[in-house]
């Protein structure tokens, strides 16, 4: 019998969207506000969702204080009031997208779970505005 149980968490975070061959007028018209040379911040809401058989004996998919404690390593540690474009090494050279953070959030946990579980990551970097990444 497969389950999915997931983990609500939240970082608050800086970056720009900007591309670095681009002039300024294309990054304005491309990215807007979000193109703003002195950052903007979001209140991202996280939810890590993970599918998996339950144990007999556990009762779990999946400890939700080992799912917790890796989130908190892997990505509120490492995002949590940060500047993404200058302080995350992720996004050194990756627009900091909702789209690309979703990804490498996903890929930052990924390795540390179990291979036959399936991983979802959704993302909202507004309360309207979200994205969801599982790996496809």
């Amino acid at each position: 019998m497969k389950v999915t149980v997931s983990r609500h968490a939240h970082f608050n975070a800086a970056h720009r969207l900007h591309h670095a061959h681009w002039s300024a007028e294309k990054n304005e018209q491309v990215f807007g506000k979000c193109n703003n040379p002195r950052y903007h911040g979001h209140n991202y809401e996280l939810i890590v969702s993970v599918t998996g058989e339950v144990d007999p004996i556990t009762g779990y998919v999946i400890d939700m204080k080992v799912l917790s404690d890796l989130i908190k390593a892997e990505v509120e540690d490492r995002f949590d009031h940060k500047n993404l474009n200058e302080e995350v090494e992720e996004f050194a050279e990756l627009n900091p997208t909702a789209e690309n953070i979703a990804v490498v959030i996903w890929n930052l946990l990924r390795v540390h779970l179990n291979p036959n579980f399936h991983l979802k990551v959704t993302l909202y970097e507004t309360p309207r505005n979200f994205v969801e990444y599982s790996g496809l």
